[in-house]
């Protein structure tokens, strides 16, 4: 815990430069970002409406760029260190890290969504459908938190469940081959169950 909070300050000392320049990250517009959510309203819609795999892919890699952005250097620095962290395979140090993301800044669904992952590598299915949970309450169109409940439904034998899940999934992304597959493959299971 002592490392993570040496790190913090580590990190506001990098962003203090800015600040003492009198620049504000918040301050810092991009063109899309007049008014807050709608370039992400924008490329849900082109997510939507897109019947081309590989175009829909490029599409949900601006949105999983948009979801990254926190809007504050540490959050960003924790967050790519918790990434490092995962690649590593150090699990516990990952969740360090995202413990101060989602304290520090409860309203970044990334964050949790981050967390969620580590916990779900972790196999603590619970704490993930937590996190899960809080992703959904600040972003309901987060498809990865949502392909992740439905993983761990699928997991637990919940097949009805993990089903409409990977529906909504579809709702928001149609062309999700991984998604499309699995409610193919539900599908048939729970039509062979029923008979």
């Amino acid at each position: 815990m002592r490392n993570v909070i040496l790190l913090c300050a580590v990190a506001l000392v990098v962003a203090a430069p800015a600040a003492a320049a009198g620049v504000n990250s918040a301050d810092v517009q991009k063109p899309e970002d007049v008014m807050p959510g709608a370039q992400l309203d924008k490329l849900f819609a082109e997510l939507k409406r897109e019947r081309n795999e590989k175009a829909a892919e490029r599409i949900s890699h601006r949105i999983w760029a948009e979801w990254g952005e926190s809007g504050s250097a540490s959050i960003d620095l924790m967050m790519e260190w918790s990434q490092k962290a995962i690649e590593a395979k150090k699990f516990d140090v990952a969740l360090d890290f995202l413990d101060q993301v989602t304290t520090m800044k409860p309203d970044f669904a990334e964050g949790w969504n981050r967390r969620a992952t580590v916990h779900f590598m972790m196999d603590n299915y619970a704490k993930s459908m937590v996190d899960i949970e809080h992703t959904l309450e600040l972003e309901p169109r987060h498809f990865g938190a949502l392909s992740g409940m439905a993983q761990i439904l699928k997991s637990r034998g919940r097949k009805e469940l993990a089903l409409h899940a990977y529906e909504r999934v579809l709702e928001i992304y149609p062309m999700m081959r991984s998604a499309q597959s699995e409610v193919a493959t539900l599908s048939e299971d729970l039509a062979g169950e029923g008979i």
